[in-house]
């Protein structure tokens, strides 16, 4: 049984066929082709719009557009034309805007999100974004937890800075795609997503600290070390424009102000179940345990870092585990999808697993001996079909590198 996914074909190759149907729909080649990963978190998880710790890596699955900066010759210079494949029949979904026009809630479904960063853009100081023409494609599952939203709005970003010639900073560029997230789409998240996404890099995880934006690269050798990581998407589809994520969120916010802190980065990062801070005493039971969960959190990606530092991949299991433990019982943002994808890979043999990303649904990630994957992906088909639950779908993903434009050249 393969695990090779239709993801992985060269992406050259996938942005020459790109390039051409951009030209069959608008009538002219555009103007270059850029690329942004989806993302999975290792461990870090709630943690970064705290301010604190997060270990994410780019995957090998990408949002991928071409763009066309309009002239001002052409009809319709200041508007902008998207159009998407990324759909199940692959047929184009098409949106327009005019860029003078955009304000919150302007613009919805797919469309929002890179509207949202010609918004952000737009409104900087000295910065005039001219109509332009696009055309999407992915390879990020929508709805798994991945960051499918997020590579696109990367992707967006750094086409815009290319093609303006803007000079932005990755950390530049997080910030504003992080704006454009939380202001235009309205959705509450953190800054870790879009990070992952501009500076992955093949064969490693990226430390970040969400309150300085400090990074690094950490080792993260999978095939040297005969190891794969699984994605289990669930199929359980989440949004982060509302609900559950945004209620965890103000309950954090709300925990700091009562407890004197900026955010839940400030306090200790030592707490645990045996020790628990005092300072937890001062809150109500279930706030107490979001806390808790964001503290113990944060420790545990440290100690992954030094884990990884000093080649311990297999001893990074046990920590995943823990942060699932902690997730759904803590932090409450798992569902009964995501603890069976979870029990069913460590029963049949996983070094660990847990829930990544937002929760509420999405996918589960296990960390395996390469030869145990097909045992593994049979056990939580089965374990699936045995709670007449609907099939997941299950394949692997590697490091990759960042957001960068793909030369089409000879």
């Amino acid at each position: 049984m393969t695990h090779r996914q239709p993801a992985q074909i060269d992406e050259r190759t996938r942005a020459e066929r790109l390039t051409r149907r951009f030209t069959e729909l608008y009538g002219h080649p555009p103007h270059g082709v850029w690329r942004a990963p989806g993302r999975v978190n290792l461990i870090g998880e709630h943690t970064d719009y705290n301010n604190g710790f997060v270990l994410p890596f780019a995957i090998d699955r990408a949002a991928m557009v071409a763009v066309r900066l309009k002239q001002s010759s052409d009809s319709a210079a200041h508007s902008a034309d998207l159009a998407s494949s990324y759909a199940p029949d692959g047929r184009l979904a098409k949106v327009s805007f005019t860029i003078d026009s955009l304000s919150p809630g302007s613009v919805d479904g797919w469309g929002a999100y890179p509207a949202g960063v010609v918004h952000v853009l737009a409104g900087l100081e000295g910065i005039e974004v001219p109509g332009f023409e696009l055309l999407l494609d992915s390879t990020v599952p929508v709805g798994a937890g991945l960051s499918s939203s997020h590579a696109v709005e990367v992707a967006m970003i750094v086409a815009l800075n290319d093609l303006l010639g803007l000079g932005l900073s990755h950390p530049d560029l997080a910030r504003l795609t992080r704006r454009a997230e939380n202001e235009f789409v309205g959705a509450p998240t953190g800054i870790m997503d879009q990070s992952a996404s501009l500076m992955g890099r093949a064969g490693g995880a990226l430390f970040l600290d969400c309150r300085t934006l400090e990074s690094e690269i950490v080792p993260l050798p999978l095939t040297e070390r005969g190891l794969s990581v699984l994605v289990i998407d669930t199929k359980v589809a989440h949004s982060h424009a509302h609900g559950g994520y945004a209620a965890r969120r103000a309950s954090c916010e709300r925990a700091a102000a009562t407890l004197g802190v900026t955010s839940l980065r400030d306090l200790s990062t030592t707490a645990d179940d045996a020790a628990p801070a005092p300072f937890l005493d001062a809150l109500d039971v279930e706030t107490a345990r979001r806390v808790r969960h964001v503290l113990t959190e944060n420790r545990r990606v440290l100690e992954t870092v030094e884990r990884l530092r000093h080649g311990d991949l297999n001893g990074v299991g046990e920590l995943l585990t823990a942060s699932h433990v902690s997730l759904r019982e803590d932090y409450q943002v798992s569902c009964a999808e995501l603890d069976l994808a979870v029990a069913s890979a460590l029963n049949a043999g996983a070094l660990g697993a847990r829930m990544t990303g937002g929760g509420f649904g999405g996918s589960a990630i296990a960390l395996v001996h390469a030869v145990q994957l097909d045992q593994i992906r049979g056990a939580v088909l089965s374990a699936f079909a045995a709670h007449e639950l609907q099939t997941p779908d299950i394949f692997t993903v590697l490091p990759a590198d960042g957001a960068r434009r793909i030369s089409l050249g000879s």
